[in-house]
């Protein structure tokens, strides 16, 4: 197994348990914001040319907060589950119908790629207005001093 592409044949036929790491790149989460590799641990089950993935996947992002304008580290964990069938197991109608469901893939009978669904799990786990945390007082508007510091000299 390579990063997120798992080789299907070294797999046990039933269920197995898989620990898989790759630098963020090799997903197509960029640099500098993604510095860290990401992991996934996974319940991998096999029937046939079915295979489910059930797991977690970790990475750490390098952020600005919106508020103060500090750079911090968030770490983000997300859920996945995820079906896939062989190609040609199906229509080419009804498998293009089929991967337009989120948890819907297609493999070639050796190896499952995980990366773009991966990659789409890290980037939705994004917050949208990221703070270094709840309760961070952010810039003086008037002065732009930190409030987190303390008071700034600015009248109320």
């Amino acid at each position: 197994m390579t990063g997120f592409v798992l080789d299907l044949g070294t797999l046990r036929p039933v269920m197995d348990r898989v620990e898989v790491e790759s630098p963020a790149a090799d997903i197509g989460l960029t640099q500098p914001e993604w510095r860290e590799q990401v992991r996934g641990s996974f319940v991998v089950e096999r029937s046939g040319d079915r295979v489910s993935v059930r797991g977690t996947v970790l990475s750490r992002v390098h952020l600005e907060c919106v508020r103060c304008l500090r750079e911090f580290d968030l770490p983000l964990e997300a859920p996945m589950v995820l079906y896939a069938e062989r190609t040609g197991s199906t229509s080419r109608e009804e498998q293009e119908q089929l991967e337009r469901d989120d948890y819907m893939l297609f493999h070639d009978g050796r190896r499952l790629d995980l990366r773009e669904t991966v990659r789409e799990l890290m980037l939705l786990e994004l917050p949208i207005t990221p703070v270094c945390r709840e309760d961070c007082p952010g810039l003086c508007p008037k002065c732009g001093a930190e409030l987190s510091l303390g008071p700034c000299g600015c009248s109320p």
